[in-house]
């Protein structure tokens, strides 16, 4: 447990949030549950948060809970049972605090196929599943077999079906748990969802080699689209990819007290060493700040001829256009580096326009501010209102 003075600054990725009253770090499965089952009987205000790097709070102190899961143990059942009639699938299972990173890296490591598209994305095994992660031809939910998670209406564990879970674009049940519509938080379970994570276990595939499934990784590889390449080839390249373009979290934050060990020391060493000459601008971010829109073919009828176009479904279960919101961004004035005042503390990363930045002092209402701009002026261009990807606390930007 860490002290009372601890706050979302000290606990996200973009470093700007207020004061938390009470923070905890439970490090049982009975633990988490109780902590979770404490606050709710209460009636207090409950945040179970896994790296920070999809949260975005206001700077007024927070007064209710913060619960974010201590454990971290990778466990691979299989082992005990070996591989018949040529059947590939390796069963591994993590608890919902380990780090996403460690886990893709461990899994690499043991010769399994299935996440190492997803190399870099801050955050932890629980939270992934619940923002369904996605990255350069992968998605976490493609790779889920269960979810064992606590019912906080029901007061009961339960684990849920790849199926139950409902996967889609940037969404799950647990997600969808949280939201009356996009942007619009639900009354009773809000920012924690109704089912809080415990562990996951994932289904992958005992194999050396990956598909490299996005034409950016191909390049990068100099292979084709669709292409096997060694997942560890695979994993080193993605890191690459996203460093260049300042979509890797800032390492130096593992140095802090509130973050020290939730993180494999020996990941965050080679994490600092690749960050060494990148611009400190665009290290404290949410990673991708707006989701890519999905859009009616009447929508998408509207947009310019050249703007991005890909076959997607829409929250309805019917057939939809995604296009990139980045690309909206920039074609709507918003360029890379944007900022709206020449000494505004936030501002666009000057490497991907998809990153709101904190410069060094930014507060909340500062990526606030920068966030509606950006919002109100692609909505101006193209008709498009664009949602965020984080879970915002204490204002809104709908």
């Amino acid at each position: 447990m860490l002290s009372s003075m601890t706050s979302f600054a000290d606990i996200t990725t973009i470093a700007v949030g207020g004061e938390i009253d009470r923070f905890v770090e439970p490090t049982t499965r009975v633990g988490v549950i109780e902590a979770v089952e404490e606050a709710d009987a209460k009636g207090l205000p409950l945040f179970v948060i896994g790296g920070g790097s999809n949260v975005l709070v206001s700077d007024e102190p927070f007064h209710g809970v913060v619960v974010r899961d201590a454990r971290r143990a990778i466990t691979v059942p299989d082992e005990a049972a070996p591989v018949e009639g040529g059947d590939r699938t390796v069963h591994v299972n993590a608890e919902a605090g380990c780090n996403w990173d460690d886990f893709v890296d461990f899994c690499v490591g043991l010769g399994l196929e299935g996440v190492e598209g997803l190399s870099g994305i801050p955050g932890t095994v629980g939270a992934s599943v619940v923002q369904n992660i996605g990255a350069y031809g992968q998605e976490v939910g493609t790779s889920v077999e269960s979810v064992e998670v606590w019912d906080r209406k029901d007061k009961q564990t339960r684990n849920l079906t790849a199926a139950e879970m409902r996967f889609g674009y940037r969404m799950s049940a647990l997600k969808a748990s949280m939201y009356q519509a996009p942007a619009v938080p639900a009354g009773e379970f809000f920012p924690t969802p109704r089912y809080v994570v415990l562990s996951v276990t994932f289904a992958l595939t005992h194999s050396d080699t990956g598909t490299v499934g996005y034409g950016q990784l191909a390049k990068a590889l100099g292979v084709e689209v669709g292409d096997r390449m060694a997942t560890r080839d695979i994993r080193n390249a993605v890191l690459k990819v996203r460093a260049s373009k300042g979509m890797l979290e800032d390492a130096t934050r593992y140095a802090a007290p509130a973050m020290q060990g939730t993180k494999k020391a020996e990941l965050v060493d080679v994490a600092l060493q690749a960050q060494q000459g990148q611009a400190d601008p665009n290290r404290h971010s949410c990673g991708s700040f707006f989701m890519n829109p999905i859009l009616t073919a009447q929508q998408a009828a509207l947009l310019p001829p050249d703007a991005p176009r890909f076959d997607a479904t829409l929250p309805n279960g019917k057939p939809g256009i995604k296009t990139s919101a980045a690309w909206l961004i920039d074609h709507a004035g918003f360029h890379k580096g944007f900022k709206t005042t020449q000494n505004a503390e936030a501002g666009l990363s000057t490497l991907h326009t998809l990153a709101l930045t904190n410069r060094g002092q930014a507060g909340a209402h500062d990526i606030e501010t920068l966030a509606k701009t950006v919002q109100d002026g692609v909505e101006r261009a193209f008709g498009v209102r664009l949602v965020p990807e984080p879970v915002v606390v204490g204002f809104s930007l709908r």
